[in-house]
């Protein structure tokens, strides 16, 4: 029987140096029957050119150039261009393992619709991994491997945006790369979410994610920090928001404040609570900050945590259970 049809989709924008490595490890996938949708995002170096090559050696290889601009429009055309039943991603700049290909598809069908198959990630550097990085990809496998990835969405994104698949029914129900909102990457995996998709658990490194200075997630405005607050507040709100519970910020920080800032833009009212004595009866944007102790006095709150730090939110984390209170329901954490 004819394995289906899986639509890898791939914009790039002057990565010339690393297309080689990255064409080469698709091609050399155990799972042949693929085809590559890849848009040239207006490259100025020579990347169009290393990847026609690839192109007039395989048919089964498509280079088209974005009629827009920008990562999402160049995702959007590749989504229009594309036929498989499965659909997945891949960035320009990174590596597959030679099976990734095949344990997502297979995985993917094993469970059927209404599921994201994910693999594990390995982040790579020329000059080594940051702390940063490598905290992030120990938190993103330790979901994946039970495919607990949604139980922690509002803290990053719990979808690694180069290594999943999908139905392709299940990704037009969930309007695939229409919304033109960033981080793109991040607004999918709350629209799996949303969807009540279940995560696969995998155990094995299926993706070698590179990191280097000027990639677009680094560089480009699309993808600072703010962007990140809004999408986690718009689809909180919408979501798991209960509006019968008493809205509490836990943190006065930067993160604190700022969603402080925008939800007094939205007229809703909240407490806010820290640990930090020399805020405790500060009047900050018109709110007196309380000792987080105020919550045990609460019968009912929901909890938006932005405290970064990782002991204290062990420490919280601690709290919280012994409030009996529960994730989601009664408290998110935002980093």
């Amino acid at each position: 029987m004819q394995k289906p049809l899986v639509s890898i989709l791939i914009p790039f924008k002057n990565t010339g140096t690393y297309l080689k490595p990255c064409l080469t490890s698709i091609i050399n996938q155990s799972y042949t029957n693929w085809e590559l949708l890849i848009i040239d995002d207006g490259s100025t170096d020579n990347s169009f050119e290393i990847v026609n090559s690839f192109a007039l050696k395989d048919a089964r290889i498509q280079l088209y150039k974005n009629i827009g601009n920008g990562i999402i429009n160049a995702l959007q055309l590749a989504f229009s261009k594309s036929t498989g039943e499965l659909i997945t991603r891949m960035d320009s700049d990174d590596i597959m393992q030679p099976n990734k290909i095949e344990v997502l598809a297979n995985n993917l069908m094993a469970y059927g619709k209404q599921h994201v198959a994910l693999g594990l990630v390995n982040y790579f550097a020329e000059d080594g991994i940051k702390d940063g990085y490598k905290s992030y990809e120990l938190w993103l496998n330790g979901l994946t491997k039970t495919g607990a990835n949604f139980t922690e969405i509002y803290k990053e994104c719990v979808i690694p945006s180069p290594c999943w698949m999908v139905y392709r029914s299940d990704f037009i129900a969930c309007d695939a790369f229409n919304p033109n909102l960033y981080p793109e990457d991040y607004d999918l995996a709350f629209r799996f979410y949303k969807h009540e998709f279940k995560c696969i658990p995998c155990n094995e490194v299926l993706h070698n994610w590179r990191d280097y200075n000027t990639r677009t997630s680094r560089t480009h405005v699309h993808y600072a920090e703010n962007h990140f607050i809004d999408i986690k507040l718009k689809y909180f709100l919408e979501l798991d928001y209960n509006p019968e519970k008493i809205l509490v910020i836990w943190g006065a920080g930067k993160k604190g404040k700022n969603i402080a800032k925008k939800l007094i833009e939205k007229n809703m009212a909240f407490e806010w609570i820290c640990d930090n004595p020399n805020k405790i009866g500060r009047d900050i944007y018109g709110v007196i900050l309380k000792p987080f102790n105020y919550l045990s006095e609460v019968a009912q709150a929901q909890s938006i945590i932005t405290v970064a730090n990782k002991t204290e939110q062990k420490e919280i984390l601690e709290y919280m259970n012994g409030l009996n209170l529960k994730p989601i329901t009664d408290y998110v954490f935002f980093c």
